[in-house]
Formats: structure tokens, sequence, C-alpha cells
């Protein structure tokens, strides 16, 4: 799911005076077109004209604010859970509700004061009733001018999250920081990660893809270690819960340099066991790790892959098994 496209909300005022200039502009190229002698007749024509245009650019642009939003009780549950994670859920759907009353209140006000400026049998009194108009309508909008603020604000929350295909078969690759994931994603897919030599390089999500002709394979390269539930940032918790809901298979990459102690790996092995998914063992960094600490671990580990097309190849075998038994 993608919401980069989700368009920059407004100040109320913003929307008041595109439609109040675009209604003006209009009904001048209209009054210069329009030619009648009965002059009542032809205000009063102008005007509901007028407070229509006004609606209909109101309305408009609210309605692209609701149709932008996901809807958010039939998305899928790793975008439902990331959305109540980082945003206030009850005052996301309150600001989405208000939106929709104030498109309701003033459709309801064009269609009473079209029908008071019809029923208007003096100049005056069809200005009065277009003023009433533009009050009550202004009013709306500023009433839900603190809504349209917290959907600002939620938007660019929502533009931060990551563009995961939910439906597509789902590697996750889990490990302490600088074991070489990044590296490994690299040389898994067409990505191209932020590859450095330090740890906690990884500031997102990184995707990638192993495209086979009519299917895809989801790879995602996940930052920290997944090891600290009460103190997780945002990025970890994306991790997190695309590790709960999306991911059908795990690569744990073991460093054999021991930059962090074999039994701290272990033990974070064991912690991602917890998530009953399957697991793939790979050992990076080998041409660098000591020759006896390899052949030690791999005495241990007998099924831990080190070889990347051998990786590529178990990943297919996986996701075939999966797409063969739907």
């Amino acid at each position: 799911m993608n919401f980069q496209d989700l368009k920059k909300i407004e100040k109320a005022d913003f929307y008041l005076d595109v439609a109040f200039r675009k209604a003006s502009k209009r009904i001048s190229e209209i009054k210069s077109s329009v030619k009648s002698k009965d002059k009542l007749s032809k205000t009063k024509n102008l005007e509901r004209t007028r407070i229509e245009l006004i609606t209909y650019s109101l309305t408009d642009n609210l309605k692209q604010i609701l149709t932008s939003f996901p809807d958010i009780d039939n998305i899928d549950i790793f975008y439902q859970e990331l959305i109540k994670c980082t945003l206030d859920y009850k005052s996301l759907k309150k600001s989405l509700g208000s939106v929709n009353w104030a498109i309701k209140k003033i459709e309801q006000f064009f269609r009473l004061y079209k029908d008071k400026i019809k029923q208007s049998y003096e100049f005056n009194a069809i200005k009065k009733q277009q003023r009433k108009f533009y009050g009550r309508v202004s009013s709306i909008l500023k009433q839900i001018n603190p809504y349209l603020a917290y959907l600002e604000e939620s938007r660019r929350e929502l533009k931060a999250y990551p563009a995961i295909k939910t439906s597509v078969y789902t590697v996750c690759i889990l490990g302490f920081p600088n074991v070489g994931k990044s590296t490994l994603l690299s040389k898994l897919t067409t990505a191209n990660p932020e590859i450095k030599s330090y740890p906690f390089t990884t500031k997102s999500l990184n995707l990638g893809y192993i495209k086979d002709p009519g299917y895809n394979v989801q790879i995602i390269d996940t930052p920290g270690t997944l090891n600290r539930m009460d103190k997780m940032n945002k990025i970890e918790l994306q991790a997190y819960l695309a590790l709960k809901y999306l991911t059908n298979l795990i690569v744990y990459v073991f460093d054999p340099t021991f930059e962090y102690e074999l039994e701290k790996q272990e033990k974070l092995l064991d912690k991602m066991k917890e998530f009953e998914k399957p697991i793939i063992l790979f050992l990076s960094k080998i041409d660098i790790a000591d020759g006896t600490a390899i052949d030690q671990f791999k005495e241990k580990y007998p099924d831990a892959i080190t070889n990347i097309t051998e990786l590529k190849e178990k990943i297919r075998a996986f996701s075939r098994e999966k797409k063969e038994l739907k």
C-alpha cells in the first residue's frame, strides 16, 4: 500500500478563498454573456449559481480528503495496527467524521439558501440571503479547522509509512545491527539500500523483490534487533508489525566475526522463533571471519547457508510451496 500520493490538507481559509474566488470569476463570465430585461430574475439566477459553485468547490475538496485517506477498518491489519500505534486512532476517526459532517451541512445550507433566494423579491433580500450563506458555510469550515490540522499531521505520518505489498509472499531479514542484512538484501534483489560500516544504519524498512515470471517475493531488511519491545522507535515498530502480520519466512543472519557474542545472537534467534515462522539461517561475512569459527558454527548449525544463490533458491522453494498450498 502506498500513501505517497496523499495531498496536503490546507486550513479552512484556504478552501473558502478558493471557493469564493472561483465562484466570483465564473459569475463575472456568466454575467457578461447573459442579457435579460428582468434584472431581479437575472440576479436570482446568478446568486443561486454563485452559491452552487461555492458549494461544489468546498464539498469537492472535502470529499477528496475523505477519499484520499484509507478506509481504516478495511485495510490490511498491518496498516491498521501501524496507524493505531503511530497516530491517535480516535482523533483520526473523529477528524474524518467531522469532514463528512461539514459536507452534509454545506449541502444542507445550499438547499436552504437556494430556496430563500428564489423566494426573495428584492435585491437587498437576495444579497442578505447570499451573505447568510457565506457566513454559515464559513462557520462550518472554521469549526472543522482543528480537525483539518490533525488530518494534515496524520497525512505527514502516513507518507512516512513503507509501501509494503501486503498480499505478496514476504521474507524478513533479521539479525543484529551491522551483521550484513542490507548487503544481503542488495545481493538477493535489485534494491540499493544504504550500507555503512557501523551499527544502526538502517533508518527505514528497505524493500527489495525477487521477481519470477508471474510471481514475486518481497524481502524486507529490518532495522535494529526488535529486541526491545517497550522502547521501539517508529521504524522498529514498522518492522515488528511487518514481522508479526506479513512475514511468511525469516532469514536470520548470523555474524561469525562475533562482533556480537554468539550467545546473544542465539538468544535473539530464540526470540524470533516465538513468531512461529519458518526460519532459514544465513552466515554472513565468511570472507573476513576466522575459518575455525566458521567450521565450529557450521558444525553446530549444519543447515546454515553461506551461498547467496543457494539462499535465493531456498527462498523460492518456500514461496512456491506456499503458493501451491493456496
